[in-house]
């Protein structure tokens, strides 16, 4: 008797679902756990058999296509190193040509434990400002970071990297704001002025003739004030801009992209060597160029959106 009525408790709770799918899908659950017959649970539950068996063989299709999409989306995620979220993910699926909704591939995800688990982490951060040691520049970017033009609009910083035992390793890059690439880059165990010509040099070798200059803009960092850099700029004819003093917000994304690198391939991660880290940011830079699609870029990777939008200035 006691079990009859844990029995009709456990299906009047059923009854209390919102619709015939979820209550038939909770049957299916509560046959899996117990004995009880079906007719017993479909008459207390009030369903009919009729319904019960449509439902049934409807989240039986549902849960094979779901199977299939839980493939997809580990392929896509190793493919990105578990660097992504949900809505990359749908993207990516679309793209292959399933029609699928981002709030599905959410859940999908969430079941799964497949939800991307990298953090941010608050980091000490490179300061090359030495004061006044050469010439600076104006603002003269001024917070315009929007352009239809590749290489038009530059920016470029330094980016520090605590390893074991006290390493550092220093990253200097070069953004395109149109494109969001980083055309060019240097690494180093020291911020040396070699190291930042180095990354200048090698942009200056794959900027295109344009029928537009190019603004380069920096923080007012020594290596930047010095006499090398800004006569390459001028033999060049790169138009030099510079941030005020103590703003970072006028350099903001390029900031930006250094928390994105780290929060996706540094933070969480055990680097033992300055090596082993060289060659994680070396295999970084060619995905986030090469593969890694952006919602503001029309979901292109950075390399394709820069070669369509070179098509258009040509």
């Amino acid at each position: 008797m006691r079990n009859r009525n844990c029995f009709r408790k456990k299906v009047t709770i059923l009854s209390l679902k919102k619709s015939n799918k979820e209550i038939v899908a909770a049957i299916i659950e509560l046959r899996n756990e117990s004995n009880y017959k079906l007719k017993e649970i479909l008459s207390v539950a009030m369903i009919a058999k009729s319904v019960y068996h449509y439902w049934k063989l409807r989240l039986s299709v549902t849960k094979h296509k779901d199977n299939y999409l839980i493939t997809l989306i580990k392929e896509i995620i190793n493919k990105h190193k578990n660097r992504i979220g949900y809505r990359t993910v749908t993207d990516e699926l679309r793209e292959l040509g399933f029609v699928v909704n981002h709030k599905k591939v959410l859940r999908i995800m969430r079941e799964n434990n497949l939800l991307c688990t990298k953090f941010k982490h608050r980091n000490r951060t490179y300061k090359s400002y030495k004061g006044k040691v050469g010439k600076t520049a104006k603002n003269k970017l001024n917070r315009r970071f929007v352009t239809n033009r590749p290489y038009q609009k530059l920016l470029t910083d330094v980016t520090q990297f605590n390893i074991k035992n006290g390493t550092k390793l220093y990253l200097s890059t070069i953004f395109d704001v149109c494109s969001k690439e980083i055309i060019s880059y240097s690494i180093s165990k020291r911020p040396t002025l070699e190291f930042v010509m180095e990354s200048l040099l090698k942009a200056i070798n794959v900027i295109p003739d344009l029928p537009y200059r190019t603004t380069i803009h920096s923080d007012q960092g020594w290596q930047y004030q010095h006499k090398s850099w800004v006569q390459s700029l001028k033999k060049n004819r790169i138009i030099q801009s510079m941030s005020r003093k103590g703003n970072c917000l006028d350099n903001s994304p390029m900031e930006n992209f250094f928390g994105i690198l780290k929060q996706e391939m540094f933070y969480g991660e055990t680097f033992d060597s300055y090596d082993e880290l060289e060659e994680e940011i070396i295999d970084y830079m060619e995905y986030y160029n090469l593969v890694r699609k952006k919602r503001k870029l029309k979901s292109k990777t950075p390399v394709e959106y820069r070669n369509i939008a070179l098509m258009k200035v040509a």
